[in-house]
């Protein structure tokens, strides 16, 4: 299934691995049903564990194989060795795995060897290097900048040198303001960065636990928004309502304001980002 060729917005979906039969089932039932927004392809991310590791590579070939949508799987510099790398890189290319997402990637706790790329540009370089362009390289962004940046430039400069080392496109963090990317997203532009940046969508299911996922990431949660989410309490329906109104806004003016598509953090479920995609006419209604 191919992007989008008719100017309209370019969508894809992350998933994460499953831990469990069950998580197994949960993840191929989202996507089936996540195939109704045509999406350009589905990410996979990728822990530094081995097991985890595992898990990855078995949910990116399930759904490479599964079609018609391809797989991109993450890749991280934590804990990993150049030949550790290309030995993935090759089994993936011999699948036909055509896209991949180089991050940096967090320390687990207790790991204390990081490996043999210490930024996302060096393995962003290593790709280039060792498999010209075979693969379409995602890098991430940063638009309320890395929480561990000294500073906007510094975190700047940092997206520069992994554009410049080969990057095709680039996927942000999440975010809940728009204003934040588009000023991210101009000041790329006058520094001469010309990819595509492509804004990450959160849906909003459960306050807590986006609460937690925001202090870890940097991602900041407007104070009007969280201030409703909070007087909400343990009533999901609610928050799930409201969350919907936000992030569908959210949405709707990062496309209009020329946003070349959008990147759905769909923690392996389906519901709200399809209800989004349905507001913003990208997807019929369902009945």
């Amino acid at each position: 299934m191919p992007a989008p060729s008719d100017g309209s917005p370019v969508l894809s979906c992350e998933f994460f691995p499953p831990v469990t039969a069950e998580g197994l089932i949960k993840l191929q039932a989202a996507r089936s049903q996540l195939l109704a927004l045509r999406p350009a392809y589905f990410s996979v991310t990728y822990g530094a564990g081995g097991s985890t590791r595992e898990r990855t590579v078995e949910a990116v070939l399930d759904i490479q194989h599964s079609g018609p949508v391809p797989a991109a799987p993450h890749l991280t510099c934590i804990a990993a060795t150049r030949d550790s790398t290309r030995e993935l890189l090759l089994h993936y290319r011999a699948q036909g795995i055509g896209r991949v997402v180089a991050l940096r990637g967090d320390m687990p706790s207790g790991m204390r060897d990081p490996g043999e790329f210490r930024h996302a540009n060096e393995l962003v370089q290593f790709i280039r290097t060792e498999f010209g362009d075979h693969f379409h390289i995602e890098v991430a962004a940063y638009p309320e900048y890395h929480p561990q940046a000294p500073s906007p430039e510094k975190d700047l400069d940092n997206f520069q040198r992994k554009v410049d080392a080969g990057a095709n496109s680039a996927i942000t963090q999440y975010f809940y303001n728009a204003d934040a990317y588009f000023r991210f997203r101009d000041t790329c532009a006058q520094r001469g960065i010309a990819i595509p940046i492509v804004p990450g969508i959160m849906p909003i299911t459960n306050f807590t636990q986006l609460a937690r996922f925001s202090d870890a990431c940097g991602a900041e949660i407007p104070r009007w928004v969280r201030k409703n989410l909070e007087s909400f309490g343990d009533d999901r329906e609610a928050i799930r309502a409201f969350g919907l109104d936000v992030v569908s806004a959210l949405c709707e003016r990062l496309l209009s304001g020329g946003a070349p598509g959008l990147h759905f953090y769909s923690m392996n479920q389906a519901t709200l980002t399809l209800a989004i995609t349905e507001r913003l006419g990208l997807i019929p209604a369902r009945r």
